[in-house]
């Protein structure tokens, strides 16, 4: 057939770019925990949130400026009122709880627990989409709930005494917030780039007004400002562009989005040789547990 070729090799290429760009976002997200513990040596949450959350909303505007010239002309009502709830749940609400429990936990223990917002999304999403989870999504729940005990008590599962209840409460809530920003945006039209331009302009002035109240705008270790700036250019910024975008170039978003899988687990490397926590037992056996009770839940037959 004429141009056969040509297609497959197009189509080769595509998808071997949806798979870097893919790689490349998880690579970046797995060093996002590690850099909230280095802002958090010197910053408190609301500073290391102000800051970052600062950087996105600039590079999220640069871009748009770029690519729109004025990314706010013929934003409707109703988007503007998403954009103002999905603006309050992230930045505001989702990163003030999980820098929060940051700062009361190793990272060891906070990235895992955070993890489970797909098992959160399967539990709000039975009376809010009324889809009632089969044998599956009921195994890979109690999987993940072993896996977030056996982190929570520190291997000392029986006993069921949490190492930091308070902590622990922080970072799983910060899951069940990040799943009720996705079901508020599961319908929602656009383009993600002008979305997330909107969501930060709505959000960020929530949290600057929290931080001029509680009197934490003001850097102090420029250290703690480095990796802020860095978690709000690579947590809450340009890499859930290019997740986006090699989602968007893929054959097959399912086999491409597996990657992201892999982040948990190279962000425990980073935490052992970076931050220098020594990882224990618990932790990563809790986190493949979480893992596995997802994979479990997300999994379909053909």
């Amino acid at each position: 057939m004429p141009g056969g070729n040509d297609t497959l090799k197009s189509g080769g290429a595509s998808s071997l770019k949806a798979y870097l760009f893919a790689l490349s976002a998880t690579l970046l997200w797995s060093t996002v925990a590690t850099a909230f513990k280095l802002a958090l040596r010197g910053f408190t949450p609301i500073q290391l949130l102000f800051y970052s959350s600062l950087s996105s909303l600039l590079i999220f505007l640069v871009l748009s400026l770029i690519r729109y010239g004025n990314p706010f002309k013929g934003v409707s009502r109703r988007a503007a009122l998403i954009s103002a709830v999905a603006g309050f749940l992230n930045p505001f609400l989702y990163y003030l709880v999980l820098f929060k429990a940051y700062s009361l936990l190793p990272a060891q223990e906070a990235q895992p627990l955070n993890y489970t917002w797909p098992i959160a999304l399967s539990l709000i999403s039975i009376p809010v989409l009324r889809q009632m989870p089969g044998p599956k999504v009921f195994l890979g729940l109690i999987l993940s709930f072993s896996g977030v005990m056996l982190i929570s008590t520190r291997g000392d599962i029986l006993s069921f005494r949490l190492s930091s209840p308070l902590g622990d409460s922080l970072a799983l809530g910060s899951g069940l917030i990040w799943a009720s920003y996705w079901l508020v945006n599961l319908k929602r039209g656009g383009d993600i780039l002008r979305n997330l331009t909107l969501n930060f302009s709505f959000g960020f002035p929530m949290v600057a007004l929290l931080a001029l109240l509680r009197g934490e705008i003001g850097a102090r270790p420029v250290g703690s400002l480095i990796a802020s700036v860095y978690t709000g250019l690579f947590e809450m910024g340009v890499t859930f562009l290019l997740w986006n975008y090699g989602l968007s170039l893929a054959d097959q978003v399912a086999r491409v989005s597996n990657v992201a899988y892999l982040s948990p687990f190279i962000s425990l490397l980073f935490i052992r040789f970076v931050l220098g926590e020594r990882l224990r037992w618990s932790s990563v056996a809790g986190l493949t547990l979480i893992v596995a009770g997802i994979l479990i839940s997300a999994w379909r037959r053909r």
